[in-house]
């Protein structure tokens, strides 16, 4: 399945669409902003279903048409209270779920989508679309055994689709099924013939697995085929960066910032090089940018925090590494560097807290990296005993 669409036919079919019993003059209303929708004039669209809404606050097909219009906007937040207005008067119309999942997908906010997909693909196992988004979804949160089983079924339909064979072989080597990997890729491979976008997948692959100088391979020829192809720059700056190859990192994430200027992470990545490079001041700024995108980026906020110590400005860093431990709060290093700041700051008793949780933590990783190469096996339970 090529570009997502959202399916205008779900907000021309509710039960509550237009208005059944309403007054001619409502009616026109209603289907003059729906012809405006249709017609891509969404200023005009919304005003006329507002409009309705305001004599029929229960028209649940102007909820869902307006959610519509948000939606085509841009507007994710206010597309799902639309949505959600809709499935409360209109529960049983499932593809309202699908519209809701789509609204919350591309506000990448994967976790709600699933359950919406869900919802559609259980009420309708053919639903194709559906199921392309709810195994993206699982992919996109790192449930690769669920993308696996979700995906499979789509498999010849999707046996051209570079992205569908990308995520199921990654999600195969992710499970350890590496035939099927291995037959995904090759798969890719014939189907994409020498494409800058088969190369950008092919480059992404060897990145997951660090494979870096393969993976820097595919992805120059990328770029070299298709300068404009959004993320071939900041996969291919990540390839430098692992290699140290810091001047030419620079340069991709700046090449894939006006390419992607909604996305957080080659303002990132920027603040990474630029710390280690010992520039603070850039470093703080690539991730204030970052996080005027994404505001619950624990590595932009740790990254802010160890500039301002770089700078001998604890009391500045210190917000920054709070905020980044209570979103990682499973994280050794963010502890120690919020340890580090309370310190500075002449706060001991937090300071020592902090970096002896730190140890706590490094302790239970390095355990648990011993128990994987040596195959310890947990302690069996005792069938019968009280848990």
């Amino acid at each position: 399945m090529g570009a997502i669409l959202i399916s205008f036919l779900v907000a021309l079919s509710l039960a509550a669409g237009a208005p059944q019993k309403s007054p001619p003059d409502l009616r026109a209303l209603f289907e003059e902003a729906q012809r405006a929708l249709l017609a891509h004039d969404y200023v005009k669209a919304e005003r006329g279903f507002r409009e309705v809404l305001k004599i029929d606050p229960r028209s649940a097909g102007a909820y869902s048409n307006l959610g519509v219009v948000d939606m085509r906007q841009g507007k994710y937040d206010s597309a799902i209270e639309a949505f959600k207005e809709a499935k409360k008067l209109t529960p049983q119309v499932i593809g309202l779920d699908l519209n809701l999942g789509l609204a919350y997908y591309h506000k990448q906010d994967y976790a709600r989508a699933i359950p919406e997909f869900a919802r559609v693909l259980q009420s309708n196992p053919e639903h194709r679309q559906a199921r392309y988004l709810l195994g993206m979804s699982y992919f996109l949160q790192d449930d690769f055994a669920r993308v696996v089983t979700t995906l499979e079924p789509l498999s010849n339909e999707e046996k051209n689709n570079l992205d569908f064979l990308f995520v199921l072989g990654t999600a195969y080597d992710n499970i350890k099924r590496p035939a099927e990997s291995q037959q995904a890729f090759e798969q890719m491979i014939r189907a994409g013939g020498n494409t800058a976008h088969l190369h950008l997948l092919l480059g992404k692959a060897y990145l997951d697995v660090s494979q870096t100088s393969r993976a820097e391979s595919e992805l120059e020829k990328a770029v070299a085929l298709d300068p404009k192809l959004p993320s071939a720059h900041y996969n291919l700056g990540v390839a430098y960066q692992r290699q140290g190859k810091l001047d030419q990192a620079i340069a991709q994430f700046k090449q894939e910032i006006p390419l992607t200027p909604d996305q957080p992470w080659s303002f990132e990545n920027l603040g990474v090089v630029y710390l280690d490079q010992e520039m603070p001041d850039q470093a703080i700024e690539m991730f204030r940018k970052a996080l005027e995108i994404d505001p619950k980026l624990p590595y932009s906020l740790s990254g802010s925090g160890k500039a301002y110590m770089l700078k001998g400005q604890p009391e500045k860093a210190l917000p920054y590494l709070q905020r980044a431990v209570g979103l990682m709060p499973d994280s050794g290093m963010m502890h120690f560097q919020l340890g580090q700041a309370y310190l500075k700051t002449g706060q001991r008793e937090k300071g020592q807290k902090e970096i002896a949780e730190a140890e706590q933590l490094r302790a239970q990783a390095r355990k648990k990296f011993e128990d994987t190469l040596s195959g310890k096996l947990p302690t069996p339970e005792v069938p019968g005993e009280d848990q």
